[in-house]
C-alpha cells in the first residue's frame, strides 16, 4: 500500500491522518495526529474464527516514555505494566468500537494504540478512537464506521464550548466531557464536571455529537484518497455466527417459562432458576444436536433471557425484582462503621453493598504519576476493589483489572470537585471502596460510600455527593428509562448511564450505549430521572450523617500548617538535618518542609503542637517590648547572654543585671540561671539588647566604703538616666564590643 496523507483543520486545531508507511503486515494501520501529538494505531484480525459465544476484542494503549523525551523510572529503565491512564484510554477506545461490530463476529481482533509523540499541549486519548476507526476501515474489517472521539471543555469567561482542548484549556474549564460514537449517535461518554446543570450537560453533549459528525466526514475524505491511490479496501470473508431458525424456535418455545423464572428479587435465587431452565432446554437437544449447534444453543439461550426480561419491562412496567421504572432499591446506610480507622461508611442498595474507608496522610504522601501526560500526581486518591466473593464466585486475587480501574476513576472524578484545597485541609486523602456484595451499580455505591467515609473522617467537603445508574430498554417500538439498574438490566439492557452530583449540579458521568435511537429527548429524560434518584439517595444519606464531622478523629494524624520565611528553612533543618531530626525524635511528629516555606506537622495533638512550637521558636525574631524568661548561656565582663528562644540570644548588659553598681556579672548571675527580661532594642544586624525585669539590689563590693559605693552607684544612675534605650553604660553612648553574637 502506498503512503496516503490527509490533513485538515477543525475547531481551531490541525489534524493529520496517514497510512501506508508503518506496520504494513498488520490488517490495518493509521497514524493520527493533533498538533504534534501523534499516535500509531494498528489492527490485526485473526484468520480463524474462535469457538466463543462472545466477541473476542482486545484494545491496548501502550505508553512509550520517549514520546515525552523521558527515560522510565525504576531499576529496569523500561516500560512495564500500563499506568492507570493508559488503562483508562484503552477502555475509552474499546467502548465505542465494540458495539459497532456485527452480531456473531467471532474472529479475534486486537487494536494497539501507541503514542509516538506527546507534545504536552494536545492529549492523545480521544484522537486514538479516530485512529482505530481509520485502521479498521483501511484494513477492510466489517464494522459500523466511521467512528470518532472528541473531548469537550468550556471557556469559563465566554461559555463557549471547546473541542479537543489543550491541557491549559482543560485546567481552566468547569467541564471535561469525552464522547465517542458515529455521526448519528453517541455510544460512549465519560465526564467530570464542577457541579454543572443538566441543561448545560445536555448542550455540551449535543455540541459533541456535531463535532463527532464533522470528524467522521473528514475520515470519509481520507478513505476516498486511500482508495484513489491504492484501489478498493481489501475484502475478506468473515463467517458470522447467525441464528439457526430451528434452534431459535425450539429455545423460544420456553419464553413463558423464562419470564416466570426471572421474576425473583433475589439475585442468586433468580440465577439458579434461570440456569436450571437453560439446562433443561439444552437437554432437549440430542448429543448429536448439541455438538452440531454448540455455538448456536448458548447464544439463543442468552437471547431468550434477554427478550423475556425486556418484554416484561415494556409491556407490564414491572422489573424482575418487582420495582417500577423509577424506584430505587431499599437502602442501608451506616457511617462510622469501623473503629480506629480515620473514616468509614457502609452503603447498601438492594443486593449491592460497598464498604468505603478513608485514610488521611501527610501532603508528601501524594501519589506521583509517571505517564506521558503533563500531570505530576494527585492528593485525592480513590481505589475500587471487586473481589470474586462479592458475586459468590471464586477467582484470582491480584492487581486491579481494567474494570476496577475504570470504576475507581469514575468514583474519584465524582468526589474531586468537592474535595477541599490543600490550604483548607492539608492532608493527602485516600479512599478505598471494597465491594462486599454486587448486583449492579457498584461504582455508584462506591461514590455514596466514599462520601460517607469522607464526612465521617471530618473532611470538609463543599457538598456531599451521591450517584445512581440509569438504564434503557427499547423493545417493540417502546422505550423505558430505568432508575437504579441491577446487574441483569445492565447486561441485557441498551444503556448503562451513571450520573453523580450534588444538590448544585453534576460532578461526573459515564455512559455505554448500545441503542442507536438515543434521542436528545431520551437523554433529557434519563438525566432528569437520575436527578430525582440521586436526590432521594442523598436525602437518605444525610439522615444518617447531616454534615462532615467538625474535627478529624483521634486516630487520624493531626496536621498543623505553618508558614516560615524561606531564609529560615536552613535553620529549621539544621546542619545535615540535625535540627529537624531532633524535633521529630523528641516529639514523635512528622515534619514536611516545602520549598515555599510551608511547613506541615503531623502527629498526635500533643506531638504536633509541641513540634510546631519548637519550629516557631526557631524562626521567631524577638521584637522590642516582648518579655521572656530566658536562661543564662554565657557570661562576659560586659554582661550576660540570655537564650530567649532556641538559637536566639540577647545581651543583658552588666549595667542592667541589678539595681546599683555591679563589679562582676558573676556576683549576680551564673550560667544556667533563669532571668526575666524585656527586649529593648534589635539593631539592623539583628543583635538583641535586653533589660532585666526582676532586678535585685546590687551588693556592695568588699573593702569599699558605703559613701564611695553610694556615690558610685548614684553616678551610675545619673549616667543611666541620660542614656538612650539600648546604650550599654560605657559612658560615651557607644555599644560595647561583643564576644558572642546574639544570633
Amino acid at each position: 500500500m502506498a503512503k496516503v496523507t490527509h490533513e485538515f483543520d477543525l475547531y481551531g486545531k490541525h489534524y493529520k491522518l496517514e497510512t501506508g508507511e508503518l506496520a504494513k503486515q498488520a490488517t490495518g494501520e493509521c497514524l493520527v495526529s493533533c498538533g504534534d501529538s501523534t499516535v500509531n494505531v494498528t489492527v490485526v484480525v485473526s484468520k480463524e474464527r474462535k469457538n466463543y459465544d462472545f466477541f473476542p476484542l482486545t484494545v491496548d494503549f501502550i505508553e512509550r516514555m520517549y514520546a515525552v523525551g523521558r527515560i522510565p523510572g525504576g531499576y529496569l529503565k523500561r516500560e512495564a505494566r500500563p499506568s492507570e491512564k493508559a488503562t483508562l484510554t484503552a477502555r475509552m477506545i474499546d467502548r465505542p468500537i465494540r458495539p459497532s461490530f456485527p452480531d456473531g463476529f467471532r474472529n479475534e481482533v486486537q487494536i494497539v494504540a501507541m503514542p509516538l509523540v506527546a507534545d504536552q499541549v494536545n492529549s492523545v486519548d480521544t484522537i486514538s478512537i479516530m485512529g482505530a476507526s481509520c485502521a479498521l476501515t483501511v484494513g477492510g474489517v466489517p464494522f459500523e464506521g466511521p467512528l470518532a472521539g472528541v473531548r469537550i471543555a468550556r471557556n469559563p469567561e465566554t461559555g463557549e464550548f471547546l473541542v479537543n482542548p489543550t491541557y491549559e484549556e482543560r485546567d481552566a474549564s468547569d467541564l471535561d466531557l469525552e464522547l465517542g460514537g458515529s455521526a448519528t449517535f453517541i455510544s460512549m461518554l465519560e465526564a467530570g464536571a464542577k457541579e454543572i446543570s443538566e441543561d448545560d450537560m445536555l448542550a455540551a453533549m449535543a455540541f459533541g455529537q456535531e463535532a463527532i459528525a464533522a470528524f467522521c466526514e473528514e475520515e470519509k475524505k481520507f478513505f476516498a484518497k486511500v482508495q484513489e491511490v491504492n484501489g478498493p479496501f481489501p475484502k475478506r470473508e468473515y463467517i458470522l455466527d447467525e441464528p439457526i431458525p430451528e434452534v431459535h424456535e425450539r429455545v423460544f418455545a420456553h419464553f413463558d417459562e423464562m419470564a416466570a423464572a426471572l421474576k425473583d428479587a433475589d439475585k442468586l435465587s433468580r440465577m439458579d432458576k434461570v440456569e436450571a431452565l437453560k439446562d433443561s432446554i439444552k437437554a432437549e437437544f440430542t448429543e448429536e444436536e448439541q455438538a452440531e449447534y454448540e455455538r448456536a444453543i448458548p447464544v439463543e439461550l442468552k437471547s431468550l433471557e434477554k427478550h423475556a426480561m425486556r418484554k416484561m419491562v415494556v409491556e407490564t412496567g414491572e422489573r424482575v425484582d418487582g420495582r417500577t421504572a423509577t424506584e430505587v432499591r431499599p437502602l442501608m446506610i451506616k457511617p462510622n462503621y469501623l473503629p480506629l480507622v480515620h473514616g468509614s461508611g457502609l452503603f447498601q442498595r438492594g443486593q449491592t453493598q460497598v464498604l468505603s474507608v478513608c485514610t488521611l496522610g501527610m501532603l508528601n504522601e501524594w501519589q506521583r504519576l509517571d505517564t506521558i501526560e503533563p500531570v505530576d500526581g494527585k492528593r485525592y486518591i480513590h481505589h475500587y476493589n471487586f473481589p470474586p466473593y462479592c458475586t459468590g464466585e471464586t477467582g484470582r486475587m491480584g492487581s486491579p483489572k481494567r474494570r476496577e480501574i475504570g470504576h475507581g476513576n469514575l468514583a474519584e472524578r465524582a468526589l474531586l470537585p468537592v474535595i477541599p484545597s490543600e490550604e483548607e485541609f492539608p492532608y493527602t486523602i485516600r479512599v478505598v471502596s471494597d465491594v462486599m456484595e454486587s448486583n449492579g451499580s457498584s461504582s455508584m455505591a462506591s461514590t455514596c460510600g466514599s462520601t460517607l467515609s469522607l464526612m465521617d473522617a471530618g473532611v470538609p467537603l463543599k457538598r456531599p455527593v451521591s450517584g445512581v445508574a440509569m438504564g434503557l430498554i427499547q423493545e417493540e417500538g417502546k422505550t423505558v428509562v430505568l432508575t437504579d439498574i441491577q446487574g441483569l438490566e445492565d447486561f441485557l439492557g441498551d444503556m448503562d448511564f451513571k450520573v453523580t452530583g450534588t444538590t448544585k449540579g453534576i460532578t461526573a458521568m459515564q455512559m455505554d450505549n448500545k441503542a442507536t435511537g438515543l434521542t436528545p429527548e431520551i437523554l433529557r429524560k434519563a438525566l432528569m430521572q437520575a436527578h430525582e434518584g440521586r436526590m432521594f439517595i442523598l436525602d437518605a444519606m444525610l439522615e444518617q450523617i447531616p454534615a462532615p464531622r467538625e474535627a478529624t478523629k483521634e486516630s487520624a494524624p493531626q496536621i498543623i500548617s505553618l508558614q516560615i520565611p524561606t531564609d529560615k528553612i536552613r535553620d529549621v533543618i539544621g546542619s545535615g538535618g540535625k535540627v529537624i531530626r531532633g524535633i521529630q525524635d523528641d516529639t514523635g511528629a512528622t515534619v514536611d518542609i516545602q520549598e515555599d516555606g510551608n511547613v506541615f506537622i503531623a502527629g498526635s495533638s500533643q506531638a504536633a503542637a509541641e513540634a510546631a512550637e519548637r519550629i516557631k521558636a526557631i524562626v521567631k525574631v524577638p521584637e522590642v517590648g516582648e518579655e521572656y524568661t530566658g536562661r543564662v548561656v554565657n557570661i562576659q565582663p560586659f554582661g550576660a547572654f540570655i537564650e530567649l528562644l532556641p538559637g536566639k540570644d540577647g545581651l543583658l548588659h552588666i549595667s542592667r543585671v541589678a539595681n546599683g553598681r555591679v563589679e562582676k556579672v558573676e556576683d549576680v548571675l551564673n550560667i544556667g540561671d533563669e532571668v526575666k527580661v524585656k527586649v529593648i532594642e534589635v539593631d539592623e544586624k539583628g543583635k538583641i539588647s535586653l533589660d532585666r525585669l526582676d532586678k535585685p539590689e546590687a551588693t556592695a563590693p568588699s573593702g569599699k566604703g558605703r559613701e564611695h559605693n553610694g556615690d558610685h552607684r548614684g553616678g551610675e544612675r545619673r549616667n543611666h538616666s541620660r542614656r538612650r534605650p539600648g546604650d550599654h553604660g560605657n559612658g560615651n553612648g557607644r555599644q560595647p564590643r561583643r564576644h558572642h553574637d546574639a544570633e
